[in-house]
């Protein structure tokens, strides 16, 4: 049973290290180098210590000058190889005692404890087997840099942390303050002793453990019992042992460290990230920033043109051939903005004003506005990383806006099925003028020589010739006319249509410059948080 649950344990600390190494993946170039920096020492440090033994617990003692850190690690131990002596600091590196000592040296190695002893058989605290590694450490308060940094690495790599103080420094806001408060998280793996109790009145020691105990539960360690002991006297220090051999037998005390590690670590990246829930990408935001990049393009300008050149098209294949001519002289807006030409469209540039001052401040607002949008309730460094990601192609949208208007499919080159029905009969109308006025005038020139001129055919009252001309002139002005209104109709169609086209196209560029970057980066951060979540456990 114990094999399955340490299997669990172990699988569950895998889970717990990949999570946290995702999230700090995911946050690189976003958060604080710092807490980026403290989640890599985290996995480094816990790959290394699965590397090795997991056969030995390794139980740190760290203490504050004179609080008899050392006299209690050789009373624990029953030992004197710790030094003891009046000088202060006595203890200058630190001291492993090795219980079941194969395998450990790769370990010790790692810790880079260079003084190792081999342990003999203690009452309470070997009984129960597996491997146990005891190690003195220079004071954590040592006026010794050295001394300093050797106890404050360890006690980064330790299993197991058993704080030691005395009666006089136990309540220093030092102590608590820069070195026992920072493992808050670590209550699982965390022994406190009250040492040198014999120095206390007996009256004096329940009302110091209490004391000492209402500072540890605001250092964030209410669950960790206090002990008292007297390296002197011998009092507590077997039940020291039992409590450091129940931890050595339950062959937790790694996984809990690491734990533990991960939970910190996670939060550091947590509070550098901060809270928050990002709102997303939403229809409205894409159809906001299509509208507001294509005001930037002006797309309406294109459009007014689509409608421009329909018109004019028609007035040049269905006007009164009379006059249609005219039209000739006119500059077709389409071919003057470079759309309406033949061959592929993946080569074409419109002839649109270049994006200027003003342009480039249009197209910047309303991706701005965007980002602003799409980031909101994130928190402040996702938010920044979704505005920077939505503003990644900055330099690139211009050009591509221009192409997908270049490459919109306007219609320009199509022509409406009516323009060669009235053409016909525009000309048909013209040509019974045109005979009308040709009878007309062979009857002039008979008369004007005085020749024989044949009756002319009446309709009412009318000579057929100049019903002809008449007819012809009135149904090629009325169709002109007609075709006017119809041509209007006609190209509000047009414009329409190809107003719709264009902002297709624009939103297709907005999609891949300006909205897919952004959603990458919010799933980037929901990804984030999500990891974030599992390695906190």
């Amino acid at each position: 049973m114990s094999r399955h649950r340490d299997a669990r344990t172990d699988s569950a600390l895998a889970r717990r290290l990949a999570a946290l190494n995702d999230a700090r993946e995911l946050g690189e170039g976003r958060l604080d180098d710092a807490a980026l920096q403290q989640a890599y020492d985290v996995l480094d440090r816990a790959a290394s210590r699965r590397s090795l033994s997991a056969d030995h617990t390794v139980v740190g003692f760290f203490g504050a000058t004179g609080s008899g850190k050392s006299s209690l690690f050789n009373a624990v131990a029953a030992t004197d190889a710790a030094r003891v002596a009046v000088r202060r600091p006595t203890t200058a590196e630190p001291l492993a005692m090795v219980w079941q000592p194969e395998g450990s040296v790769p370990l010790l190695d790692w810790l880079e404890v260079a003084e190792r002893r081999e342990g003999g058989p203690v009452s309470g605290l070997t009984d129960g087997g597996g491997g146990l590694v005891l190690l003195d450490l220079p004071d954590f308060d040592s006026v010794r840099r050295a001394h300093r940094e050797t106890a404050e690495r360890l006690a980064g790599q330790v299993d197991v942390l058993v704080w030691v103080v005395d009666p006089q420094k136990y309540a220093d806001a030092a102590i608590h303050n820069e070195f026992i408060r920072p493992f808050s998280a670590h209550a699982a793996v965390t022994l406190v002793v009250l040492n040198q109790v014999d120095r206390l009145a007996g009256a004096e020691v329940k009302p110091v453990l209490e004391s000492l105990s209402s500072i540890l539960d605001r250092d964030g360690l209410g669950n960790v019992s206090v002990l008292g002991v007297s390296a002197v006297t011998g009092e507590g220090v077997d039940e020291l042992r039992r409590r450091v051999a129940g931890v050595v037998k339950a062959k937790q005390a790694q996984s809990a460290r690491l734990a533990a590690d991960v939970a910190v670590a996670a939060a550091r990246l947590g509070a550098a990230a901060g809270a928050g829930e990002t709102a997303g990408v939403h229809q409205q935001d894409r159809k906001a920033l299509a509208a507001g990049l294509a005001d930037a393009v002006h797309v309406e300008t294109v459009v007014s043109a689509v409608r421009t050149s329909y018109r004019l098209e028609a007035t040049r294949r269905t006007g009164w051939p009379v006059t249609r001519w005219m039209s000739r002289f006119r500059k077709d807006p389409l071919r003057r903005l470079s759309l309406r030409r033949e061959g592929s469209s993946a080569v074409n540039r419109t002839s649109l004003p270049p994006a200027g001052a003003a342009e480039q401040a249009q197209l910047d607002s309303a991706v701005r506005d965007f980002a602003d949008a799409v980031s909101v309730g994130a928190s402040g460094p996702w938010r920044a990383s979704i505005r920077a990601a939505a503003r990644s192609n900055r330099a690139a949208l211009p050009d591509a806006l221009d192409q997908a208007v270049a490459s919109a499919d306007l219609k320009a080159n199509t022509r409406a099925w009516w323009w060669p029905v009235f053409s016909v009969v525009q000309w048909l109308a013209l040509l019974v003028a045109v005979g009308g006025l040709a009878w007309l005038g062979v009857l002039a020139v008979l008369g004007y020589f005085q020749m024989p001129v044949l009756d002319v055919a009446r309709e009412q009252g009318w000579p057929l010739p100049t019903l002809m001309v008449a007819a012809g002139v009135v149904v090629g002005i009325v169709l002109a006319v007609a075709s006017k209104f119809i041509a209007a109709a006609g190209a509000r169609g047009r414009a329409a249509s190809a107003r719709r086209r264009l902002r297709e196209g624009v939103s297709v560029a907005a999609e891949l410059l300006v909205v897919a970057p952004a959603e990458a980066e919010i799933a980037r951060c929901r990804a984030f948080q999500e990891a974030l979540a599992a390695a906190g456990g």
